[in-house]
């Protein structure tokens, strides 16, 4: 119908042009019948035609581009539902990101340099998690795009908005892994990600060091993008970390039994960056402040399942599969959701928590009250409660038609599904 439309407009414009004009019809009809292997109909005999039938076709061409809009929507839809690995989907940015952040960490002093570069090293970089999430929320939060927008112009500017928002990806590892080198001197770690700790390989003052070496660099970066919002953002998940590791070590009795104040430590250390990450990326895209709380809520619950089942696998995993010793918690004292759970159920087990777990009788003792509660279920109960609020946000979002947004959204509430059924 599309043609009909495009040739009755441009033969209705070339009959009201006077003698030449209807000439110039008559070919382009000729041509067009001899196409179809239709007879030509002068165009004197059609003119009346062709404006009384304006409408009808207009009606008709409009009606064929909403079906196929409406069908482009309905494939775009069916392939954002085809089930996709998330971290695939952005599996070439991440080589990009990897290679960046082991050319901005690079220091002058060969042991500096040495150290910082430790977890970023080809095989020790981990999950990659973080970034992989916050590439994600960027293509879900994609703008769409007018048909009449300059494509040169639109792909500088979006050009430029996704090397920002990877530059948060990258600004965000940096801190995670310099908040590790610090947890792990803090609580004596032997291993990380399957490896020897950097503690254990080149000790706790250089360890430290490292870690500072890395939120410096990371502030550098930060800088550089020139939004205070977003700077602040990021400072505050900073201090966030540094409040919760601070709640962790100097509990008093009381709080140690309180689940309130262990899911407010668990947000500063684990929820916190994560959830103002993804709050910078929707802010970076020029989004509202309602879309923008909607980013950081997906990060806030994620986060806190992401920790409440790393609680649980503390207790059901093993050494191997969690690169890190099982049990790690509890030997150094850190009670978290499933023995409070517990407790909550064994009253008697808080006189053993409150004697601490210098004594390996008390830490058998207390898994065997865990073991009779239903600590590890209600755990991840609440894990899935949080999973259910991250995908209400991402469900939340704006429509869009667009399909990398719609396959991106898919792949954060699926990311929701991997935390709380992983086992490592």
């Amino acid at each position: 119908m599309s043609w009909r439309w495009a040739l009755a407009r441009r033969v209705a414009t070339l009959v009201g042009g006077g003698a030449s004009g209807a000439a110039q019809a008559q070919r382009l009809f000729s041509s067009s019948g001899a196409l179809l292997g239709r007879q030509f109909t002068p165009p004197s005999q059609i003119r009346n035609q062709v404006v009384a039938c304006r409408g009808a076709t207009f009606v008709s061409s409009r009606w064929i581009h909403d079906a196929t809009q409406y069908q482009t929507r309905q494939d775009g839809a069916s392939r954002a539902e085809e089930q996709q690995d998330p971290f695939e989907l952005v599996a070439d940015e991440l080589s990009i990101l990897a290679n960046r952040l082991r050319s901005m960490v690079a220091a002058e002093v060969p042991k500096l340099a040495s150290a910082a570069e430790y977890f970023f090293k080809m095989g020790a970089e981990g999950k990659r998690f973080r970034p992989t999430v916050l590439l994600l929320m960027a293509s879900a939060l994609k703008f769409p795009v007018s048909e009449s927008t300059d494509g040169g112009v639109f792909g500088l500017v979006a050009s430029k908005l996704r090397t920002r928002q990877q530059n948060i990806a990258e600004i965000t590892e940096m801190i995670h892994v310099a908040s590790l080198l610090h947890d792990d001197v803090l609580d004596d770690a032997d291993t990380r990600r399957g490896v020897i700790s950097l503690n254990c390989i080149m000790g706790n003052k250089l360890s430290v060091l490292a870690g500072d070496f890395l939120l410096s660099r990371a502030c550098v970066a930060l800088a550089a993008l020139g939004n205070t919002e977003v700077v602040s953002l990021m400072a505050t998940a900073v201090e966030h970390l540094v409040t919760g590791e601070t709640m962790q070590i100097s509990t008093s009795r009381e709080q140690r039994r309180s689940m309130e104040y262990y899911l407010q430590k668990t947000y500063y250390k684990t929820a916190s960056l994560i959830s103002n990450s993804c709050k910078s990326v929707a802010i970076l895209a020029g989004h509202t402040a309602d879309v923008s709380l909607l980013a950081y809520e997906y990060g806030r619950n994620l986060g806190l399942a992401f920790q409440l089942i790393d609680d649980v696998l503390d207790f059901t995993g093993t050494s191997a599969s969690l690169g890190k010793g099982s049990l790690s918690d509890i030997r150094h004292g850190i009670i978290t959701a499933p023995m409070l759970y517990a407790m909550e159920e064994f009253p008697q087990l808080h006189d053993v928590v409150d004697q601490g777990f210098d004594n390996p009788a008390n830490v058998d003792l207390a898994l065997d009250y865990l073991q009779k509660s239903r600590g590890i279920e209600r755990t991840k109960e609440l894990a899935r409660e949080h999973v259910n609020l991250a995908i209400k946000a991402i469900e939340a979002l704006p429509d869009s038609d667009d399909e990398d947004v719609l396959i991106s959204r898919r792949a954060l509430i699926d990311i929701t599904q991997r935390v709380i059924t992983r086992t490592k």
